[in-house]
């Protein structure tokens, strides 16, 4: 009965160990898709990041000239 018992495990383990191999193997695949997933993201916040500096720019610059434009106006009302 011992015989037929070991006779029983060692195949179930050695099936359990390939599962297993396999279970790594696409673990492996999950992270390297998840690496590239990050980059992406990553180079995505980085566009964004410089399209609201550059949305800043402009409208800082739009900002001063308005502001310039109103400064002279009130020079020229008070001349009247």
């Amino acid at each position: 009965m011992a015989d037929e018992t070991s006779d029983m495990i060692m195949p179930m383990l050695r099936e359990l160990r390939g599962e297993m191999r396999e279970m790594r193997g696409d673990i492996q695949g999950v992270k390297q898709q998840l690496d590239k997933l990050e980059s992406g993201q990553k180079t995505i916040r980085q566009a964004l990041t410089a399209d609201t500096m550059m949305s800043k720019f402009v409208t800082g610059d739009f900002e001063e000239r308005i502001f310039e434009l109103e400064r002279k106006v009130e020079a020229l009302t008070r001349a009247k």
